[in-house]
């Protein structure tokens, strides 16, 4: 049996340069994800980092592990998807304020009251931080930004409370300043077996700086943070001499533990009802001091687990099941040409029973020889449709004057620049020869085309669709692709003029008609 490496942080930093403002809280939660996840004794490729849309949703991209950037607000539908579909992953939710509690909302509802086993980070820095600063679910009233100059007047939302609301089973919140406690509520999260959600206080210095300051500043934060611990009295202050009672109808109130005893106080448990940490969510700066930790952890049960349990019970009950009779097994007719109304069969023409279907019309359906030829697509016919030809090919170390006077003989516009070896190293074409070499070389005989030569260059193979070829030229511009074969080798070019003859071939009116 092979040992199993042991992971560090290092493990878990991926190559790509992070890209968030100088300052921004974001680097922190990043920093503490990739600490703690090596001592969770899970191996690296079992995790997949999820996000949505936003500036914290760049954040698969910095972790070295599977990661999914999806659309705005959906990344919890993905997760529940990839979790059904492989148990055994460690799957992890990034979102933001705006990612998930706007668009993104319900999903967020839903995959929290499922109990899903993933976690959910969410991102609140109460702004919308990557389209620059409108404001967010979670921003105050009255707080004044692009989108609201006179101030919102809308009620924010408060993320643990929809949590709580939806009855999440592991609900805890931390801040972005307080990186010892962030990992260990990091920590916590991914013990939890069920969805867990954490609420991360994040500073944008750019668009809401300061948003958080009672919290994170030093002088000011003791006085205004509840640190909840499990099983202990809920005492605060940068003394530690005060803390929270219960009064009258189940209002928290702030005592002094001059007048009352620890005995007297509220303590903390989190497996009571989720009434108690509902109350604790709703106790906000500055008539109280706002709670961070773990507010709710219990356990309920998992719903990939009960979704696989049904299945294993179907399978052993009825088999692993057709397709094809399950298309059929209920109500299931075909339109006729000359039909009327009812259900689209033939005027006096008996109608088979609901769980019945004529033998002869399934010949429509199974038989290839009476199947109509399906019109030309973008999304299935490949390249090679287009019979491409060879392209221009020459070594990447001939003269630049010689590659310009190739092109200028042979009327083209690309030619494809090789190694020793005939692998394809770099481009050379007729846009390089406006934007690089026109009126700024003079002695073209003495330069090499490898100096003018675009390079990545983006390629293709035969059996890539039409309409991803379209997709590459349209978003980097290009008006030539290059077809290389298994070995990187240049064997045949592309051109968008090849597209558009094929369109005007398939494509036109009379060929409709």
């Amino acid at each position: 049996m092979s040992e199993v490496k042991e992971l560090t942080r290092k493990d878990f930093v991926s190559d790509q340069t992070v890209r968030w403002c100088p300052g921004c809280g974001d680097y922190a939660i990043l920093a503490q994800m990739q600490k703690v996840l090596p001592e969770l004794g899970i191996p690296r490729e079992n995790f997949v980092f999820i996000s949505g849309i936003g500036c914290s949703s760049r954040f698969p991209y910095y972790m070295n592990t599977y990661g999914i950037h999806s659309i705005h607000g959906r990344a919890p539908t993905l997760a529940t998807g990839l979790k059904i579909a492989n148990p055994n992953l460690s799957v992890w939710v990034i979102t933001g304020d705006g990612d998930g509690l706007s668009i993104g909302g319900n999903h967020l509802l839903h995959v929290i009251r499922r109990n899903v086993d993933l976690n959910i980070i969410l991102f609140n820095n109460r702004i919308y931080g990557l389209t620059k600063g409108q404001y967010s679910p979670t921003s105050l009233r009255g707080t004044k930004t692009k989108s609201s100059p006179m101030g919102t007047v809308e009620h924010s939302f408060n993320p643990i409370s929809v949590a709580i609301g939806a009855e999440a089973t592991f609900v805890a919140r931390t801040v972005d300043s307080n990186v010892k406690h962030m990992a260990e509520i990091f920590r916590r999260a991914a013990e939890h077996h069920g969805t867990s959600f954490v609420e991360v206080y994040q500073n944008c210095v750019i668009f809401n700086d300061g948003t958080w300051a009672y919290a994170t500043d030093r002088d000011t934060k003791d006085d205004n943070i509840l640190e909840l611990e499990d099983g202990k009295p809920m005492i605060f202050g940068k003394n530690r001499d005060k803390g929270i009672a219960l009064r009258g109808c189940l209002e928290p109130e702030v005592v002094s533990l001059n007048e009352v005893n620890e005995d007297d106080l509220l303590w903390h448990n989190e497996r009571a009802p989720s009434s108690l940490a509902y109350m604790l969510s709703r106790m906000r700066n500055p008539d109280y001091p706002e709670p961070i930790g773990v507010f709710r952890a219990t356990k309920e049960p998992v719903y990939e687990e009960g979704v696989l349990r049904q299945i294993d019970k179907a399978i052993k009950s009825k088999g692993k099941g057709d397709l094809r009779k399950l298309y059929h097994s209920a109500d299931t007719w075909q339109v006729f040409p000359d039909a009327d109304l009812d259900n689209g069969h033939k005027v006096g023409e008996e109608k088979p029973g609901p769980n019945e279907f004529d033998e002869k019309d399934t010949r429509v359906f199974y038989e290839e020889e009476t199947m109509p030829k399906p019109p030309p697509s973008l999304e299935t016919d490949t390249v090679a449709a287009l019979n491409p030809p060879k392209p221009l090919i020459a070594h990447v170390d001939i003269s630049l004057a010689e590659a310009v006077d190739k092109l200028k003989k042979l009327n083209v516009g690309f030619m494809a620049l090789v190694d020793n070896k005939g692998k394809l190293v770099g481009a050379f074409t007729e846009g390089d020869v406006f934007t690089k070499i026109a009126c700024k070389v003079e002695m073209m005989q003495e330069e090499k085309v490898r100096d003018y030569m675009t390079t990545p260059v983006t390629t293709l193979k035969c059996d890539a669709p039409i309409a991803h070829a379209l997709h590459l030229m349209s978003l980097h511009h290009l008006r030539h692709i290059p077809i290389v074969d298994d070995e990187g080798k240049p064997d045949r070019v592309i051109s968008f003029r090849s597209v558009v003859r094929y369109l005007g071939k398939n494509f036109s009116s009379d060929n409709d008609k």
